[in-house]
């Protein structure tokens, strides 16, 4: 048939720091799907983004298009607010594990459509998938009866929700393209907004262990994700939190698991507890819930009830024992001090290499693979103290793990204890 834009056209367009019109928009994404503009031509266009922006109209459109390749969800047969979160990936990142259920307490449907990890960044399907017998995979029929059930769900996306973005999301990890603010909003967005939640809390992570490094990128990319949100009539809110140290004392799968668990048991980490409240209350905020009190909910079981209620829907023993790595290697402080930095990304490599991540799509994981961590910056410690533990079942992997952790975790026998704030800023529409 005949085609009503040519690729090149499109490209030059960008290229010369043109804006695309909504006409052009529509059918680049539509004739990439469809396959009529080739890889090689997206890739091109991918750059030319990459190098001049889009305005803010632009960047809409293109997530509009985006939708528009595959079906669009609605939970509006639920008779109840629907809110969601997504994170940007980080190290230690195990906050809609507990968040989900807990959130879902008060009569909020919380429809969380989540991804495995790739490289240093976790993946929440691959910590789940460590529970004995639970699935990722649902049918839309079984996600709304589970929503309905139990009121929270964390499954993958199914094939049908943005098929565009799929395309377009292999093309950018092999082309340096991934860090175009637009195409990341977009690709995001489109997820999300097709998916039919009535609200959205992003959680944009700042620093080492981030896809984000500095605070004002970090900023703008929350912004653009907010504004897109907003203008497609989804109450969306965006927190930006600290990334430079992992979240919570575990990097790893069924490690990241446990520790979730602690957490709904009233326990945990005191970092991931406060970030999972913060964004607790912004979920329920968000779906008309201001007056909620995620803590009590903590405290008193009831996100624990949820908890054990969501992951036996999906076929996991909520009292299964979890995967236990089968070799350990201790890391210990070679001074006395104050631990200064615990470098997230130096962790998530680390945790990678022992086999709690994947270099590729298609790679298998290791459940009880990871990094556990005995003290956090601003601690003090003495020599010899152990300071990480090193979890894998092959102990070949601990030279290549400990090589990641060179410069990542210093301790200064002459710093002073504290430790920075994790939630650095907020934006609305």
């Amino acid at each position: 048939m005949s085609e009503q834009f040519d690729a090149v056209d499109v490209i030059v367009a960008k290229r010369d720091g043109h804006r695309l019109s909504d006409a052009q928009i529509d059918w680049v994404i539509d004739a990439y799907t469809r396959g009529v503009v080739a890889d090689e031509q997206m890739s091109a266009l991918n750059m030319a983004i990459l190098l001049n922006g889009m305005d803010r109209a632009e960047i809409a459109r293109w997530t509009a298009a985006m939708i528009a390749s595959g079906e669009r969800m609605s939970f509006a047969d639920l008779g109840r607010p629907t809110s969601d979160k997504h994170s940007t990936g980080g190290v230690g990142d195990k906050i809609t594990l507990p968040l989900a259920p807990l959130v879902a307490v008060f009569d909020v449907a919380v429809p969380q459509l989540s991804g495995r990890g790739l490289g240093h960044t976790g993946g929440t399907l691959d910590k789940l998938e460590s529970i004995p017998g639970w699935r990722a995979a649902l049918s839309n029929d079984e996600m709304m009866r589970q929503l309905a059930d139990v009121g929270a769900v964390i499954c993958q996306a199914g094939s049908g929700l943005a098929p565009a973005d799929r395309k377009l999301y292999a093309l950018r990890d092999v082309t340096g393209t991934v860090e175009a603010i637009p195409l990341i909003a977009s690709s995001i967005m489109s997820k999300k907004i097709a998916e039919g939640t009535g609200s959205l809390v992003l959680d944009v992570k700042v620093g080492s262990g981030a896809f984000m490094k500095d605070l004002d990128r970090a900023t703008e990319l929350a912004r653009t994700m907010v504004e897109l949100g907003t203008d497609a009539g989804v109450t969306t809110v965006a927190l930006l939190t600290d990334m430079s140290t992992p979240l919570g004392l575990t990097a790893g799968n069924a490690l990241e698991v446990r520790e979730s668990v602690e957490v709904l048991a009233g326990g945990g980490p005191a970092d991931v507890v406060e970030l999972t409240l913060a964004l607790a209350r912004e979920m329920l905020d968000a779906a008309g819930r201001p007056d909620a009190d995620p803590a009590a909910a903590l405290a008193d079981g009831r996100a624990m009830d949820v908890w054990r209620r969501m992951i036996a829907a999906q076929g996991g023993d909520p009292d299964a024992t979890l995967p236990v790595a089968r070799e350990t290697e201790d890391v210990v402080a070679q001074s006395d001090g104050v631990l200064t930095t615990l470098d997230a990304y130096a962790v998530g490599i680390a945790a990678w290499r022992l086999g709690a991540g994947r270099a590729r799509k298609e790679d298998p994981v290791q459940a009880g693979a990871g990094v556990q961590i005995h003290v956090r910056p601003g601690d003090r410690v003495t020599a010899g103290q152990k300071l990480l533990t090193l979890h894998t079942d092959t102990p070949e992997r601990f030279a290549r793990a400990r090589e990641a952790l060179d410069g990542g975790v210093v301790v200064d026998p002459a710093a002073a204890p504290g430790a920075g704030p994790l939630v650095l800023g907020r934006v609305t529409a």
